[in-house]
């Protein structure tokens, strides 16, 4: 029997190829989303189709107060960053950072994989390829599964990180071998009303660079 298993699913390439590497470790998936009042709540939606797609059967959305996540351009009413040069991304915590946010989707996480029996948590954060976020960084994972066998019950716990230290690039040719249909996902910070990428993000800018490196089409479609 299959051990279960959360990975957080945030819609986005990253967690979609993370919940197929779970998958392919074969681990039974429940997935774990969250609306948290993002600006780009769309990608909710992709996270369902993703989740559909891989055949998971229980993907949950969980609902957070966007009041606690104040003075970020993705629940505030603040202009997201548009086309920044690859060293203005490279540099700082960029306006788009969410307080605290990976610390409290994997207490969420932690605690709905003690609630069901599960001892193996995913997250898909990268330390190459991603915006500065200081909660993506191998040691702020290590700290994570360090406190979460300190404080709970079962203390067995294990925080997957499968793609921290890949390219985008290489995930994207990962997600291509474990059959992921990145044309369900969705990366921009700042879609337009019907949907689409707007392209100019550090979100959009990293995933385009990211499949120019792959020598891959992307198959989402972008505003510019």
């Amino acid at each position: 029997m299959a051990k279960p298993a959360v990975v957080l699913l945030s819609g986005g390439l990253d967690s979609a190829t993370t919940l197929a590497l779970a998958l392919e470790e074969g681990f039974e998936p429940h997935a774990l989303s969250f609306d948290y009042g993002q600006r780009h709540g769309v990608e909710l939606e992709a996270a369902r189709r993703v989740a559909e797609s891989l055949g998971v059967k229980v993907h949950r959305i969980a609902k957070i107060d966007n009041h606690l996540f104040a003075g970020s351009a993705l629940t505030d009413d603040v202009d997201v960053p548009k086309s920044r040069t690859d060293l203005e991304i490279s540099r700082g915590i960029p306006i788009t950072y969410v307080p605290a946010r990976n610390t409290i989707f994997l207490a969420h996480a932690l605690a709905y994989a003690e609630s069901i029996g599960a001892f193996d948590i995913f997250i898909g954060v990268n330390a190459l390829d991603y915006s500065g976020y200081p909660d993506c960084r191998p040691e702020f994972i290590r700290a994570f599964e360090q406190m979460a066998n300190l404080g709970t019950k079962s203390a067995n716990f294990k925080i997957h990180t499968p793609l921290i230290d890949m390219t985008k690039a290489q995930i994207i040719h990962r997600a291509a071998e474990l059959h992921v249909d990145l044309a369900l996902t969705h990366s921009c910070y700042d879609p337009t009303p019907d949907g689409r990428a707007c392209g100019q993000c550090d979100s959009c800018q990293i995933r385009r660079k990211g499949f120019r490196e792959a020598a891959v089409e992307d198959p989402i479609r972008y505003a510019k």
